[in-house]
């Protein structure tokens, strides 16, 4: 019993001092050097003169609840963040990686098993004919538990152990990205939804207004202070505009649609909030730091954690080349009968160590390095893709709000000027002073006017809706509000 205790305490001694003093091969991580601006192209125009102190404010630090005013896209944009199907698989995946974490870790520790087992087993009395036992059938029970252990001398473990943390928080930062996509596509959808129900209302209010028209060249004609002329424009007029209606009827069924779908619903209608003319937009749309983005987008942290797990696969590649050492021990008792187990003279041990080098793989483990090395190439790429390409969608928003905003003070300009000379043609008819034909092209133009700057509000927002999602903002949903924003 002295040299089996003496046995195991040796080996466990053993153990633990040399995965303390055991080394990792290859790579530590660093962040790769980027080519981060000072600021994002177009900033200026959004916030002419930044102090300080406010250039690193930036509008994704903003709870979306807080960006967002209208209590129905609040309401939309919570049921979608409880149903969507897409945040539902991201945040199993977060689970899956999770799990599949503790197992690499579960490598680390010593594998420990308990067992019991019983053996019978009989020998031929003609192999020995000098035996003169009338019994030749062996039983014994066996009771123990058996250890075994892989020291981490070279640091394959630990790196694995590294690589699979990396995958678990990427997996995090990918279900943080939805949450950012998904946010910003139902508001998106949204606004969008509410420019068709804004072009719908003014086709119908202008088939109104042309319906009404219609009926007083008719009355004319039969009078007889008009020709058919007149008449058959009017009539050619009011349907032209009347055809738009069922366009836009079906523009916002799809819409409906798509936004059920992110709400993790089935097809049907979308209850309204604010018309898209009562919205409006945060008094400052700040931007921050380009820098910022690289802690704040978690696209960019997820591809930076896939690149660490690339990292840590190249050391757990390369520590294949390196001897592996494990150790081996059981414990336990063997006797004949099954209450003799515990009994000291049935006790049995066994304990040993092994190191394996490899010599001949045929390549393999040289071809698996390279291959963890070309991931590594790959993820890095990746990640400076993503970085890259958080700054071009950060500008390109800044500059879509910037001229959509110019574009639609343009456009406001025009609606009003057309109405007055809508107004104009028209008493200038009514005195004889012009045709119908004055009346007609400004109420065409009129049409498309208030058209045109209805899609400009609506771009206006999807603009804001960008500048959001590329800030990063979003995913905060800690305190989110549970039925009211």
């Amino acid at each position: 019993m002295k040299m089996h205790q003496s046995a195991r305490s040796f080996f466990l001694s053993t153990a633990v001092a040399v995965s303390l003093t055991g080394c990792m091969v290859g790579p530590d991580y660093q962040r790769p050097a980027l080519d981060i601006p000072a600021l994002f192209r177009g900033e200026n125009s959004l916030d002419k003169n930044p102090t300080p102190a406010q250039s690193t404010i930036s509008l994704g630090d903003t709870v979306w609840w807080q960006v967002f005013k209208d209590p129905v896209l609040v309401q939309l944009i919570n049921t979608g963040i409880a149903n969507n199907h897409d945040l539902r698989i991201a945040a199993a995946r977060v689970d899956e990686y999770r799990a599949m974490a503790g197992i690499t870790r579960g490598a680390m520790f010593p594998q420990i098993d308990a067992g019991v087992g019983y053996n019978a087993s009989n020998s031929s009395k003609l192999s020995d004919p000098a035996s003169t036992q009338s019994d030749d059938t062996a039983r014994n029970w066996n009771a123990g538990v058996q250890l075994s252990w892989e020291l981490d001398l070279f640091g394959r473990l630990r790196r694995n152990d590294e690589a699979a943390l990396a995958l678990w928080l990427a997996s995090e930062q990918g279900r943080r990205s939805v949450v950012v996509t998904l946010v910003a596509d139902i508001a998106n959808a949204y606004f969008t939804l509410r420019q068709y129900d804004l072009e719908l209302e003014i086709s119908k209010n202008t088939v109104a207004s042309n319906t009404v028209q219609v009926e007083f060249y008719r009355d004319r004609l039969n009078g007889g202070t008009s020709n058919r002329l007149e008449l058959d424009q009017a009539e050619a007029n009011r349907a032209i505009t009347a055809s738009r209606i069922p366009d836009f009827e079906r523009r916002i069924a799809l819409q409906e649609n798509l936004i059920n779908l992110l709400l993790g619903r089935g097809p049907g209608p979308v209850p309204r909030g604010w018309s898209l003319s009562a919205q409006s937009q945060p008094p400052a749309l700040p931007v921050g730091l380009p820098l910022q983005l690289l802690q704040r987008r978690p696209d960019i942290q997820q591809a930076e954690q896939q690149l660490v797990a690339s990292n840590a696969d190249i050391g757990a590649a390369k520590a294949l080349f390196f001897p592996s050492i494990g150790i081996t021990g059981m414990t336990g008792g063997l006797s004949r009968n099954f209450s003799d187990l515990g009994n000291g003279d049935a006790a049995i041990w066994s304990a040993g160590g092994n190191l394996l080098q490899p010599l001949f793989h045929g390549g393999a483990i040289r071809f698996n390095y390279e291959a963890a090395q070309a991931r590594f190439q790959m993820a890095l790429a990746q990640y400076q893709k993503t970085v890259q390409g958080s700054f071009r969608e950060t500008s390109d928003s800044i500059v879509t709000i910037e001229k959509s905003r110019a574009a639609r003070e343009e456009l406001e300009k025009s609606v009003v000027a057309l109405r007055d000379a809508a107004d104009l043609a028209r008493a200038r008819y009514s005195g004889g002073l012009s045709s119908y034909l004055d009346i007609l092209i400004t109420d065409q133009n009129l049409f498309a006017a208030e058209l045109q700057l209805a899609e400009m509000r609506g771009t206006e927002f999807t603009a804001m809706v960008n500048l959001y999602r590329a800030l990063g903002g979003g995913w905060q949903i800690a305190e989110q509000p549970a039925t009211k924003p």
